[in-house]
């Protein structure tokens, strides 16, 4: 389903060449829920910025659903990332003046999608994650884990064929990032192909798969054997 070959990714660093990636190569399958790990600067949010369509590789090819999307222009991007794919960050990025259900509708005014479908389909969304209680507040009115919960039905309400997630659960507390990944499980158990990012150990047990960055590269690549399933 996801498959980069040979990717770099350099930037132009005063008179030097910095590479955030180095010649990666990495393929995901339908279904895998894989975390992706490494400290700071070792590419792992590089990497998330082009699978997510976000940025365009230097070298190689990036191959989305067998069409290589590595030279699509800007448009052809935000086309992509709009229907293919559903974004869950650390900092939710709700918009303030919507309500709940108003920012799961977002990404389907953006696609043209007609009223009554969009309210049909936000409402299944927010059913999913548990917040239809809560569809006419404001994201200032409602806790932290709730505003994920509302980031994650709006990541999935164009059934995007993969979620990604960046630090989804790095403004969280315990037991909150724990309702989180348990609704990132039932998606995925349910066929949803998850992708995160963290740099926490305990919320990697909750994939099925983590591979490790270090300097542009991947030093790791390895099924969770001591998984935690919630």
């Amino acid at each position: 389903m996801i498959e980069v070959k040979n990717i770099s990714k350099n930037y132009l660093s005063g008179e030097f060449d910095f590479f955030a990636l180095k010649n990666v190569s990495l393929a995901i399958n339908k279904g895998e829920f894989t975390a992706i790990m490494g400290p700071s600067g070792s590419g792992k949010s590089t990497l998330m910025n082009i699978l997510g369509c976000l940025d365009r590789v230097t070298s190689g090819n990036y191959i989305l659903n067998g069409k290589d999307v590595s030279n699509l222009n800007s448009k052809e991007l935000a086309f992509i990332r709009n229907r293919e794919i559903g974004f869950v960050f650390q900092a939710f990025n709700l918009l303030p003046r919507m309500n709940v259900l108003e920012n799961v509708e977002l990404p389907m005014t953006y696609a043209g999608v007609h009223l009554k479908q969009r309210r049909e389909r936000a409402l299944a969304a927010l059913d999913k994650v548990g917040l239809t209680d809560r569809i006419k507040h404001k994201p200032n009115e409602i806790s932290g884990g709730q505003k994920q919960r509302v980031a994650i039905a709006r990541a999935i309400v164009n059934n995007p064929s993969v979620i990604m997630a960046d630090e989804p659960t790095g403004n969280l507390d315990s037991k909150s990032s724990i309702e989180i990944m348990k609704i990132f499980q039932d998606l995925n158990s349910e066929g949803a192909t998850v992708i995160m990012v963290t740099h926490e150990p305990d919320i990697a047990r909750y994939c099925r798969r983590v591979v490790r960055f270090k300097d542009g590269e991947i030093i790791s690549d390895d099924d969770v054997v001591d998984r935690i399933i919630l």
